[in-house]
């Protein structure tokens, strides 16, 4: 793994190739990128020299979802981004990814999501949590009515556990405030 944002490995995921090509042309500047076309291209190539892992839920050889888990499963430290056309349900609150971008994403949110989380992979486990948890709540509020996430046990879990993390971290996060901005502006619903 890369200790700068220059030498960062990016891997794009995505069973359309010109997809995953157009993400990384508008990466390559900032960061060393690689293409696998499907999930079994990722699994084959994602290892700890990966920094940040781009990647598509809807795959039609080995859907994202699994890839995820198969990641996490190997232990591979690396950060993913799920970047992808399926619109966040309750399903989310389990799954290990630590961002969730709606396509289409512009070059801007895509850099300061990959920069996000280059960031907080340099500090503790808490931080990256946080950054999990409330892009998680801030998904699901955007998708559902305000009695539907009344109704959620998950929901309540989701603040409740924002709400301990902030207060552990509330010096660590004063480092974060730039970022924190950044991380709020990042659009999160197709335009």
């Amino acid at each position: 793994m890369s200790d700068s944002t220059a030498d960062a490995t990016v891997l794009v995921v995505d069973d359309e190739e010109e997809v995953a090509d157009v993400y990384a042309l508008r990466l390559r500047n900032q960061y060393e990128t690689e293409t696998a076309y499907g999930g079994e291209a990722a699994l084959a190539r994602v290892d700890e020299d990966v920094d940040v892992v781009l990647l598509d839920r809807r795959m039609p050889d080995i859907s994202g979802d699994d890839v995820l888990a198969e990641i996490r499963d190997r232990d591979i430290s690396t950060r993913v981004i799920m970047i992808t056309a399926v619109d966040p349900d309750f399903d989310i609150i389990d799954m290990p990814f630590d961002d969730y971008l709606c396509k289409p994403v512009d070059k801007s949110d895509l850099v300061a999501a990959i920069d996000q989380q280059l960031a907080a992979r340099r500090y503790d486990d808490r931080l990256a949590e946080y950054l999990e948890v409330t892009s998680k709540l801030a998904l699901l509020e955007g998708e559902k009515t305000p009695q539907t996430l009344e109704d959620s046990d998950g929901i309540e879990s989701l603040e409740r556990r924002v709400e301990e993390l902030k207060s552990e971290m509330d010096e660590a996060l004063s480092e974060f405030e730039s970022i924190d901005t950044a991380f709020k502006e990042i659009g999160r619903r197709p335009s």
